[in-house]
């Protein structure tokens, strides 16, 4: 089951469903959210599905046109964009290491013969990131991108802070998260995301990770319900005036992921700020695919397109660049 958000004429959001892609969606009969959805579900110990199923289907949604006229919403908001989290994990799929070892790799002969900082994370992901029922796997590299006021509509631009060296996309799979009334975590299932970087400034030092990652992010335009595919295949491609100017299959699922999901979440939630009722997690799991890495280097108006079937429409957001701006810091 595939479920999203549209927002109606008068401002207020309809709940929409449908069984797969390429079926027609249907409203969600008296669901104010799926926020209020999930947490009806989480603190009255019923699955998500079986809450859309008492609630019952009214009429049909339109998504594409929904998406055209610039009507749908991220698929989870929070009533306070405060109470949800952007946050994300890195190094956690094969092959990922390359490209990331590539940006940071010291020029001198004698550091290329060394282990960097990045290898030997991601060594630890390959011995430790898929641990036996019962015991304790190695914690993955992690990152904070924002709360909800940097969650971005699918279809509305992403926005490259003025200051920022490079506006990069990252194909990632998201998981969306609830936390119950006791504290709980409870997972609605995975949506496409785009976990927007900076991997110009990333790459002077590792240590400007956290900088780089201060960015918007868009997620969506539907979260697949339940637990997520073992092999997930998507495709990630860069428009520029209407024509594909780049583009690459992703991987992502723990076929092809050094971590098992179970592991990154645990090393998520095992923060009791992170268990705060009611919030939102949106957490996104890492990529394999840059175009970054192919010498890609984005401009203002290039589109940004991330698909992978099982997951619905497709997640597109046009880049923007934001003028400059004088911050200056008041003295109370």
């Amino acid at each position: 089951m595939l479920i999203s958000q549209v927002r109606k004429e008068d401002g207020s959001i309809a709940v929409a469903v449908r069984a797969a892609a390429g079926e027609t969606a249907r409203v969600v009969t008296g669901a104010a959210s799926v926020h209020a959805l999930a947490m009806e579900a989480a603190n009255g110990g019923k699955s998500l599905k079986e809450v859309i199923e008492a609630k019952g289907l009214g009429e049909t949604v339109d998504l594409d046109a929904a998406y055209a006229q610039g009507r749908l919403l991220p698929p989870i908001t929070h009533p306070d964009p405060a109470h949800l989290h952007l946050t994300g994990t890195g190094l956690t799929h094969l092959g990922s290491a390359a490209t990331r070892d590539a940006m940071h790799k010291k020029t001198s002969e004698a550091a290329e013969e060394t282990l960097t900082d990045s290898m030997k994370m991601f060594r630890m992901g390959l011995e430790g990131g898929k641990p036996k029922p019962g015991e304790k796997g190695v914690q993955p590299e992690w990152f904070y991108k924002g709360n909800g006021t940097a969650a971005v509509a699918p279809g509305e631009p992403l926005t490259s802070p003025s200051f920022a060296e490079d506006g990069g996309e990252e194909p990632e799979m998201a998981g969306i998260y609830v936390i119950s009334d006791k504290g709980v975590p409870y997972r609605l299932g995975f949506a496409v995301a785009n976990e927007f970087s900076d991997h110009k400034t990333e790459r002077v030092n590792y240590l400007w990770l956290a900088h780089s990652k201060l960015r918007q992010a868009s997620f969506g335009p539907e979260i697949r319900i339940g637990a997520a595919p073992d092999d997930i295949r998507g495709t990630s491609r860069i428009l520029r005036g209407g024509q594909t100017l780049w583009e690459k299959p992703f991987l992502s699922g723990e076929a092809n992921m050094s971590h098992s999901f179970a592991n990154l979440e645990y090393h998520h939630f095992k923060y009791g700020l992170f268990r705060v009722p009611g919030d939102v997690h949106v957490h996104m799991f890492g990529t394999a695919t840059l175009s970054f890495g192919d010498g890609i280097r984005t401009e203002a108006g290039d589109v940004f397109e991330i698909e992978a079937r099982e997951f619905g429409l497709p997640l597109r957001n046009p880049l923007a660049i934001a003028a400059e701006e004088e911050i200056a810091i008041q003295q109370l």
